[in-house]
């Protein structure tokens, strides 16, 4: 038997034992829900049509704020307005998709993103 603790010729993971490993993980635990938390509190922004449409989204992906250009409103035209307007949308949820990545892709856990 180790004498170190873990499972015998496994030699208590790679020399640390479970006590040691727990902790690891609850720290990482604590440093990933901090990462979420700031990223939650951050505001990305996207524009569509040489900025004739807006948007900014919150870091935990919430819509807060939609701008539209005056000049772009046409009644005749209302689909390319939607189609600004769901552009900006995307745009700007792929940016906190990208900054998530980089922020909690550092803990490289499989099947976590």
């Amino acid at each position: 038997m180790s004498k170190r603790g873990g499972f015998p010729g496994m030699g208590g993971f790679g020399g640390m034992n479970i006590n040691q490993l727990m902790k690891e993980a609850k720290k990482m635990q604590a440093d990933m829900e901090k990462s979420q938390e700031e990223l939650a509190t951050k505001e990305f922004e996207a524009t569509a049509g040489g900025g004739a449409v807006t948007v900014k989204v919150s870091g935990s992906k919430e819509l807060k704020e939609i701008i539209i250009k005056k000049d772009v409103v046409d009644p005749d035209d209302v689909e390319m307005l939607q189609d600004l307007i769901i552009t900006s949308v995307n745009e700007a949820l792929r940016k906190v998709d990208s900054a998530a990545t980089a922020s909690l892709g550092k803990y490289n856990i499989p099947g976590l993103m």
